[in-house]
């Protein structure tokens, strides 16, 4: 596979813009094994090789262990997480696949977030799954290769 296009270069400014959301939610109160696991779950969904690629190697570098990097697709059936993080990857997949059902985010998964998180906290886990699918998108139109960074 090769790259169509290189959109940090091409278009500077967005990609900046872009980088600020990421020192925004590295900088937030949401724990960074929630938000990489985040990247992960809505990565395997938009079928994002390189965003898999690079969050999958940040979370090992932070520490992550293996069984829970691998199940991170089976989360619901995986014993490895707790209910906070369950409750995050709920909202992100339920985020993720808004055109699934007729009502994308329901009040449980939102009420199951909110019993775990602070307002402030849910507001970037809104933030963080909206960039990680905006970076998804933008990595798979270009095909943004793997380990490429």
């Amino acid at each position: 596979m090769t790259e169509r296009i290189n959109v940090r270069e091409l278009a500077p400014e967005a990609y900046q813009a872009m980088r600020g959301v990421e020192r925004f939610l590295h900088a937030c109160d949401v724990p960074p094994a929630t938000l990489e696991l985040i990247k992960i779950r809505a990565s395997q969904i938009n079928g994002c090789a390189f965003c898999l690629d690079m969050h999958v190697r940040d979370a090992k570098k932070a520490g992550e262990a293996d069984e829970r990097l691998w199940s991170v697709a089976a989360w619901r059936e995986a014993p490895f997480y707790t209910d906070a993080e369950r409750a995050a990857l709920a909202l992100t997949e339920a985020a993720t696949r808004l055109a699934d059902r007729p009502d994308p985010v329901p009040d449980e998964i939102w009420a199951d977030a909110a019993e775990h998180y602070t307002e402030e906290q849910l507001a970037a886990l809104v933030v963080a799954i909206a960039q990680i699918n905006a970076w998804n998108r933008i990595c798979v139109v270009s095909r943004r290769v793997p380990g490429s960074l």
